[in-house]
C-alpha cells in the first residue's frame, strides 16, 4: 500500500498508508476524525531550482538511455593520448647518475 498525504484544516498535515482504491477518497484526520481531502506535495528543492537546469535534467533524464554523439569529449577529456603528461620525477644517485624510479626501465628514450 503506498503512502498518501492528507491535510487537516485544524491539525495540519498527516500521511496514512491507503489501498491505491481508495487513493482519491477522502480520509479521517487521527486527531480529530473530520474527513480531509489527499494533498500532493512536491519536494521543496524543485520549486526553488531555476527552469533552466530543471529542464536540463529533463532533458539528461530522457537521452540517459540513448548513446553519446554531438558535443563529444575530447581525447584530453576522455583520458586518450595527449603529450602533456607529467614529467617523471629524477633522482640522483651517490655517483651522480640520474635515476626514474616511474619511468619503465626497458625503456631508453623516445
Amino acid at each position: 500500500m503506498p503512502l498518501y498525504d492528507y491535510k487537516c484544516a485544524e491539525h495540519g498535515l498527516f500521511h496514512e498508508l491507503i489501498p491505491i482504491s481508495a487513493s482519491g477518497e477522502v480520509w479521517p484526520c487521527p486527531s480529530c476524525q473530520v474527513l480531509s481531502p489527499r494533498v500532493l506535495l512536491v519536494p521543496p528543492h524543485l520549486l526553488d531550482m531555476a527552469p533552466e537546469r530543471r529542464q536540463a535534467m529533463a532533458r539528461n533524464e530522457r537521452a540517459a538511455h540513448e548513446p553519446r554523439h554531438g558535443n563529444a569529449l575530447s581525447e584530453r577529456e576522455q583520458g586518450g593520448c595527449h603529450h602533456d603528461k607529467r614529467k617523471p620525477q629524477v633522482f640522483y644517485t651517490a655517483e651522480g647518475n640520474k635515476m626514474f624510479p616511474s619511468a619503465r626501465p626497458w625503456m631508453i628514450s623516445h
